[in-house]
């Protein structure tokens, strides 16, 4: 059995949860955990953060039943109002990082996270990578090379139709996989606990 774990790097709810994954990941070393990007701001939906009129509304209530913290970086960039939410180039991010470091694909996935709720930097920028990869120890120019590179797009695309496969609706999504059984875990939110509680009950 492994975790399969299906977020956007622009969902806030996503970034609610990461205290959760992280504290899962950290109670089941034994669980391979697949990070699967998806698509939220693609296509027409990539447009200014201004004409998502909810969205310090929905953080507000996020950091409420979470705990996640969103930083004044952050919310001096979503202020502005111009910024633009790109799924797809954050998705080339989360591919170029879990190459380099497949086993902590969960960990580098709540790092980018952070870099854009925390610290307000955009996950369009490769100099975006270079900070968290030199953070994680990790190659920074390797990791900004992967996230330029044509196969970072193919990866991204791949994370979508993976998404889709496995019946995702919404994000985030922790699933528990083995062989063809597919169970969720989290939906939205979950505490460890939670969690926890459901992957005894598949035991």
């Amino acid at each position: 059995m492994k975790l399969v774990y299906v977020f956007d790097a622009y969902c806030g709810w996503s970034h609610g949860f990461s205290a959760s994954l992280r504290e899962v990941v950290a109670r089941h070393p034994e669980l391979a955990v697949e990070v699967v990007s998806g698509g939220l701001f693609t296509g027409g939906r990539r447009v200014p953060i201004r004409e998502f009129g909810h969205v310090q509304g929905a953080n507000a209530q996020i950091a409420e039943q979470t705990g996640a913290r969103f930083g004044e970086p952050y919310r001096e960039l979503i202020a502005d109002g111009s910024f633009v939410m790109d799924s797809e180039a954050a998705a080339r991010g989360v591919a170029a990082l879990r190459r380099m470091a497949p086993e902590r694909a969960a960990e580098l996935a709540t790092d980018l996270q952070t870099a854009f709720y925390v610290d307000g930097l955009s996950l369009s920028d490769p100099a975006t990578y270079r900070k968290i990869a030199a953070a994680a120890g990790l190659d920074a120019e390797a990791v900004v090379t992967a996230f330029e590179a044509p196969e970072s797009r193919a990866e991204a695309a791949a994370d979508f139709r993976r998404s889709a496969e496995v019946g995702v609706t919404g994000f985030p999504t922790l699933l528990a996989v083995d062989g063809e059984r597919v169970v969720p875990l989290a939906h939205g939110r979950a505490t460890a606990d939670e969690i926890d509680r459901r992957l005894a009950s598949l035991s």
